[in-house]
């Protein structure tokens, strides 16, 4: 009974631990005992055995926790570049091989000029869409599927 209020009351191993060797020792006076019969000898051998086997082997040790997938991996801080003359001249983060530099950033000459035109903010509204039927249908498909998949999280039966 006090073992399992020791274990309510703490959750660190050491003093779980603790609790252990305290039901460890009782049992095993129990044990040595001369007024206890053979049952109550018999159960406080077991008990006495299992609780020092459980606090000397890897049985009470934490275990790390497990996402869906399995184990989670500590995730990496990658460095974060601060030079300026660097992030004003090269790609930071462009170089994937363990040796040699960033790419070099060229003039806007050597650049073509499509890129210039490229879309960067928010997505465009669906009224201003209709001059392209792709992009339209497709924008259009996109948002019916977010609605249907919404609605069936609201009712799923």
């Amino acid at each position: 009974m006090e073992h399992d209020i020791a274990y309510h009351h703490h959750k660190g191993l050491a003093e779980r631990h603790v609790a252990d060797k305290e039901l460890e020792k009782k049992a095993f006076k129990i044990l040595l005992s001369s007024d206890a019969d053979l049952n109550e000898r018999l159960w406080a051998g077991v008990t006495g055995s299992a609780m020092h086997i459980k606090r000397i082997s890897s049985f009470g040790k934490s275990k790390k926790k497990l996402g869906k997938l399995g184990p989670m991996v500590e995730k990496k801080v990658l460095p974060v570049e601060t030079d300026p003359h660097k992030l004003v001249n090269f790609v930071c983060g462009s170089n994937l091989m363990k040796e040699g530099s960033d790419v070099p950033i060229k003039p806007d000459s050597e650049y073509p000029d499509w890129l210039w035109n490229l879309h960067t903010g928010k997505p465009l509204p669906l009224e201003e869409l209709e001059s392209d039927p792709k992009r339209y249908w497709r924008r259009l498909r996109k948002m019916a599927l977010r609605k249907n998949s919404t609605m069936k999280k609201l009712n799923p039966f």
